[in-house]
């Protein structure tokens, strides 16, 4: 094994407990958030998250604890909105750390759920900032839209919220069977 291997080896060893410690901070995070929410809601005698309102005043950490209580899903990763400028398609995919480096990522002949390189990207404080605002806040640069999603599944395969989206023709229909009471 050359030295320069060695090396290689150790960094990416380096890099897999950094990611770690990254999804371990966002999980840390959320939960800090969601029990600061339950604080403030026993100390203003609230029982419901509806009854603390958030207004556009609202300091910034008060607007992502209250998107992350609405809008919770997996936090080890998440999509981003991507538009292809040549081929004006659209869609959202998981954000990568290591996407597009040369010599690592090898998008589009393999692609990102087959690639052994990922390094997904948790989510964070900023990046929900991000979505919020609509820009990347971490780059003075970066003028490209800012779209997040979610990935309801959690890793226990459950889900904290269900999203349905009916559309085309016939969303009428659709809407009609859809069951009236879930509980």
């Amino acid at each position: 094994m050359t030295e320069t291997t060695r090396i290689d080896q150790e960094i990416a060893i380096a890099e897999s407990e950094l990611e770690d410690l990254e999804v371990k901070r966002a999980e840390t995070l959320a939960k800090i958030s969601s029990l600061k929410a339950k604080r403030s809601q026993l100390i203003h005698g609230n029982t419901s998250s509806g009854e603390h309102s958030v207004t556009s005043l609202s300091p910034r950490q008060e607007k992502i604890r209250l998107f992350r209580s609405l809008f919770r899903g997996r936090e080890d990763v998440f999509p981003r909105r991507f538009e292809s400028k040549k081929t004006g398609k659209s869609g959202y995919q998981p954000v990568c750390r290591k996407e597009w480096i040369r010599g690592i990522c090898r998008k589009p002949k393999i692609k990102c759920h087959d690639c052994e390189s990922r390094d997904f990207v948790p989510v964070t404080d900023e990046v929900i900032e991000s979505h919020l605002v609509g820009r990347d806040v971490t780059s003075k640069r970066s003028k490209r839209d800012y779209t997040i999603g979610v990935y309801l599944l959690l890793q226990d395969e459950t889900c904290w919220f269900l999203a349905v989206d009916f559309d085309k023709e016939e969303w009428i229909d659709d809407v009609a069977v859809y069951p009236k009471n879930r509980d």
